[in-house]
């Protein structure tokens, strides 16, 4: 199981409404996250604005393709691309670069 941790960052004046778009994912977002292999995937927000992701899945290049197939994936993107900083033109999902892990104990 490859373990994955990414960055974001949320623009300040957006937080209090990603958090309520994050309280109401889309049933049929869930439901494509999890057939394309997203496991035990958490987004943790600092009050700055840092975004941090984390999940498990078998293949991120996998994970991340099935999803750019999901028709949900990309209306979902649109929607959530205007809450971030620096994308630089890219969808948020695009912008999802894997931190390098340097420790863990199992």
């Amino acid at each position: 199981m490859q373990r994955v941790c990414f960055l974001l960052k949320v623009r300040q004046d957006r937080i209090a409404e990603y958090r309520e778009r994050h309280a109401a994912v889309w049933p049929e977002m869930l439901r494509a996250l999890s057939a394309t292999g997203w496991r035990n995937y958490s987004l943790f927000l600092r009050e700055d604005g840092l975004l941090v992701g984390y999940l498990e899945t078998e293949d991120f290049q996998a994970a991340l393709a099935g999803m750019e197939a999901a028709e949900v994936n990309a209306r979902w993107q649109a929607e959530m691309a205007p809450f971030f900083e620096s994308l630089d033109g890219s969808r948020p999902d695009e912008a999802m670069k894997p931190l390098t892990e340097v420790f863990h104990l199992a």
